[in-house]
């Protein structure tokens, strides 16, 4: 029988940087659960596992699992515990980005180096470790997906020092996707327009970014968590099997826009 393009059945995986039911990482979780596919979910901190307990049933009732990128005992064990359950990796989705909020909200000539090697730690280094962990369990290849935004490619007023630091994530995703495609492994960023998330609320002025994105974008309104996770299926299934090394807008259309 033929498996559907957009059948995640059978497929196995890791979803990371869950925190509320306003998370990306909880929209992916659940479009994956719908879709078929069984993963294990991390949260970041101990104190987000009360936030994140509640929402297991709407993602298939996943292994959740508590995982800071910052400590290496954790990372390990959640590939380890990936492979004893399953052998094997089909996909990765790294949601997840920090940076101090003194150096996110001031000039980026004005960061520190203690702020510009952290945020470049947890948004862009730490998808390369985790990448370079799954690669070994993707033995029939595999998607690894992060999340990016336009202010990696364009200057966004007031996202400030995040704008260098997923310029690098985007260049990342494409040498990791020529380096891993022989392997059958893809690499891609889905870059959201304006979502109303926890991580979002750091960024100064941001309900005019996105009052901005509703009123100028062509569909006149906000991508949703919902829609991001529609797009990793979409990509993580054999609907995107001839893709990767790419940056794919969900913002309504807004990065068209002048």
């Amino acid at each position: 029988m033929t498996t559907q393009p957009f059948s995640m059945q059978g497929k196995t995986g890791i979803v990371t940087g869950l925190a509320n039911a306003d998370s990306i990482a909880y929209g992916c979780a659940r479009a994956l659960h719908q879709a078929g596919a069984e993963m294990i979910v991390t949260y970041g901190h101990p104190k987000a596992e009360s936030h994140v307990r509640p929402l297991v049933g709407e993602m298939g009732d996943p292994e959740l699992m508590l995982c800071d990128v910052l400590d290496q005992s954790q990372v390990d064990a959640l590939f380890q515990r990936a492979d004893e359950r399953w052998g094997k990796l089909d996909f990765l989705i790294h949601s997840m980005a920090f940076a101090p909020r003194d150096d996110l909200h001031g000039r980026v000539v004005d960061c520190s180096w203690d702020g510009f090697a952290q945020a470049m730690n947890i948004s862009c280094h730490s998808f390369i470790r985790l990448a370079r962990q799954a690669e070994p369990l993707m033995k029939e290849g595999g998607t690894l997906i992060t999340l990016s935004y336009y202010g990696a490619e364009k200057v966004v007023d007031n996202y400030n020092l995040m704008g260098p630091v997923k310029a690098a994530l985007e260049s990342s995703v494409r040498y990791m996707a020529a380096e891993l495609g022989p392997r059958g492994i893809r690499v891609h960023a889905i870059s959201p327009g304006p979502i109303r998330t926890r991580a979002a609320s750091g960024i100064q002025d941001f309900e005019t970014l996105a009052r901005d994105a509703e009123t100028r974008s062509p569909l006149r309104r906000l991508a949703t968590v919902n829609d991001v996770g529609q797009c990793a299926v979409f990509l993580a299934s054999g609907a995107g099997q001839s893709l990767t090394g790419s940056t794919l807008y969900v913002d309504a259309g807004h990065n068209i826009r002048a």
